[in-house]
């Protein structure tokens, strides 16, 4: 059963997405909250599987919410999921740095949102190639603000996985990084998990973000 929990200040949202869940026999809507303070508490008292949670709320907003689930040892099992009316807004970015799993546009497919809840429940981040090659045109491109600075220990990186994870920054997909490799995907996928172990990411958009901000790919016009 995945266990989820609905942050936004909105209850005609948080009702649509709750009536959405509540159909799915694997699914199961935990508790909501009305602003980040209180789902940062609520997410202490269920450990849901899922965080969905809007950005701009009362109290404390989304990314600082994140931020706190995130920096949480107890909460290392809750993936939170960014809602947003925006798409690829300002705050998107910021987001995926706090630490969230992905981001979902309000105005998503019904069997699309249901489909992005079970890949966060698997710990897939939801970042498809595409969206990741818009988030490195769009927010990457500017200098990392804290680029070496991140505490981030590149030479434990074997030479595999450091070409993994460039290829991940780039926006390829597992199938693609193996093609490129000459390796299979299910080793791809090994040399990512074993990178993002070592680099203490959560997902595979906190490897992105890592990525960059360490200096490890140089973002374009740089």
């Amino acid at each position: 059963m995945i266990r989820v929990l609905l942050v936004d200040d909105q209850p005609l949202l948080r009702s649509a997405f709750r009536a959405l869940l509540d159909l799915e026999d694997d699914i199961d809507v935990v508790a909501e909250a009305a602003d980040g303070e209180e789902g940062v508490a609520l997410a202490g008292q269920h450990l849901p599987d899922i965080a969905l949670i809007d950005i701009q709320m009362p109290v404390v907003d989304g990314i600082e919410a994140t931020r706190r689930i995130a920096a949480d040892p107890e909460l290392a099992g809750v993936h939170v999921v960014i809602l947003t009316n925006y798409g690829l807004d300002e705050y998107v970015f910021d987001a995926l740095r706090a630490g969230a799993a992905g981001f979902l546009v309000k105005d998503i497919l019904p069997e699309d949102f249901l489909h992005a809840v079970r890949v966060a429940a698997r710990g897939d981040a939801l970042l498809a190639p595409s969206i990741t090659r818009r988030l490195i045109d769009r927010y990457v491109t500017r200098p990392p603000a804290i680029a070496n600075g991140t505490g981030v220990r590149l030479d434990e990186l074997t030479n595999r996985e450091r070409e993994a994870v460039t290829l991940v920054a780039q926006g390829l997909s597992n199938d693609q990084i193996a093609d490129r490799m000459v390796i299979t995907p299910m080793t791809a996928k090994t040399h990512i998990n074993r990178a993002m172990t070592k680099l203490h990411a959560r997902d595979r958009a906190q490897l992105v973000v890592l990525a960059y901000e360490s200096g490890l790919v140089a973002p374009r016009g740089l």
